[in-house]
């Protein structure tokens, strides 16, 4: 989403970073490129002017002026500022010490917020709670059968009371926790297609009756300044908590992310990142502001890793390493690992400097289905011997996978050179413990400096 707004302000600092010394014209002409970067990205006008002035600010000091690298230095501020624009820091959801505890979320049809509850249950589940959904929406068609299909999916019980009054259902949702032991109530209420009356009052019915922990404000991101005027209506009527922004994978210009905090003077608690259930994360301003500033994001990848591959996979590959071994099966066990953390396109985002890749180095989301084909048409010999592939062996591998014999000995060969830099690692770990033992840190080399 935020794609457009990342080349235009490295195009900006692309032009100060290569300059030794920065004029107070030279500033006020990248903040001039930035502020129009900012207004096409759908970012709220007085949120662009506050931001803007602030960069200005500290951007005219004598600490940027006098640097030996004031290009370098804007940059910071930027990214500083953009940190705080959307919050500053992690907001986490705040409970009190009642059981259960209620998180209520509230916003306009086709936000996603009934996607979004099943999401957040399964994301707080992970955290130990026990959630119950509670299908306040009696007005949409099929929401509370949605929400139970979602609920179903994650093996978490969804109540859906009498189907008629959503204070009523809210409030047995409360009782039904209570009796079947769950930690925590998730109440999905009804939205409309504008902000009117009737549903603010019920909004302020629901939350007058469960007295929810948290109230949480869906806002759609493909939206722009409507979620921004959605959000602020509902600020002041129902007072909610924080925000879940959705559809952050979308193709718009993403400026209400930007504008909701300040506009609304409420943080940003979750983003959602597609339509899978799984598809919901904490919001870090400062990840997402080096994300934007095509900065790459190294901690989320390494918590998505953590979160995704197999522990018990990795500790049987990393003994076979240790003794050797390393086989086809491995490779694509290694490669489905890969798989489950996402399109190789968002990972390749989180990683600093991908973004400076060539335009034509695109990346294949094809390329692993294609791997994982071409291994599972091999046999069990083959994929553990890979020198038996030979001609006859390759053209028949080709046509079980349904690709070109030209695929095959590409595969062949990346696994040839994952071979080798595996070999080269060992050798490297076992003249290191031998320098160690030696006192040294190199082979043959005594004494220690």
């Amino acid at each position: 989403m935020f794609e457009n707004l990342t080349d235009r302000l490295q195009a900006v600092f692309s032009k100060l970073t290569g300059r030794g010394v920065l004029s107070e014209a030279d500033v006020d002409a990248a903040m001039r490129e930035i502020r129009i970067a900012l207004l096409e990205a759908d970012v709220d006008l007085k949120t662009v002017k506050a931001f803007v002035a602030a960069v200005r600010e500290r951007a005219v000091g004598q600490d940027v002026m006098k640097s030996l690298t004031p290009g370098q230095m804007v940059v910071k501020i930027v990214l500083e500022e953009i940190t705080s624009l959307m919050g500053g820091a992690e907001s986490k959801l705040v409970f009190s010490g009642r059981i259960p505890s209620v998180v209520m979320l509230v916003g306009l049809q086709g936000s996603g917020k009934t996607t979004a509850s099943a999401k957040l249950a399964r994301l707080l589940a992970q955290q130990g709670r026990s959630p119950l959904l509670v299908a306040c929406d009696v007005y949409r068609p099929a929401a509370a059968d949605q929400l139970e299909a979602l609920g179903g999916q994650l093996g978490v019980p969804v109540f859906r009371g009498d189907g008629r009054d959503p204070v009523a259902i809210a409030r047995a949702g409360v009782k039904e926790a209570v009796a079947t032991m769950r930690d925590l109530v998730i109440v999905d209420t009804a939205g409309r297609l504008h902000i009117d009356e009737a549903m603010m009052d019920e909004a302020a019915a629901i939350r007058d009756a469960v007295r929810p922990d948290q109230v949480l404000m869906i806002v759609d991101a493909m939206t722009g300044q409507d979620a921004v005027t959605a959000a602020k209506a509902f600020a002041e009527r129902v007072d909610f908590d924080g925000v879940i922004v959705t559809k952050l994978d979308g193709d718009a210009r993403g400026g209400a992310a930007l504008s909701v905090r300040s506009v609304t003077g409420r943080p940003i608690k979750f983003i959602g990142l597609g339509e899978k259930i799984d598809a919901l994360e904490p919001f870090h301003p400062d990840r997402m502001a080096k994300r934007i500033l095509g900065m790459g994001d190294v901690v989320s990848l390494i918590e998505k890793a953590q979160s995704t591959i197999d522990a018990g996979t990795a500790e049987q590959l990393e003994a076979r390493l240790k003794e050797g071994r390393f086989t086809l099966d491995d490779f694509l066990a290694q490669l489905q690992q890969v798989r489950k953390m996402g399109s190789l396109g968002d990972i390749m985002k989180m990683i600093p400097g991908a973004d400076k890749l060539p335009a034509d180095a695109k990346v294949d989301e094809g390329a692993l289905g294609r791997t994982e084909a071409i291994i599972g048409s091999m046999t069990p010999r083959e994929r553990d011997k890979p020198s038996v592939i030979n001609g006859s062996r390759r053209e028949r591998i080709a046509a079980g996978a349904g690709v070109s014999v030209y695929e095959v000995n590409q595969l062949l060969k990346q696994f040839t050179q994952a071979q080798k830099l595996i070999k080269q690692m060992q050798v490297a770990e076992r003249q290191g413990k031998r320098g160690k033992r030696r006192g040294g840190f190199f082979p043959g080399m005594s004494g220690r400096f």
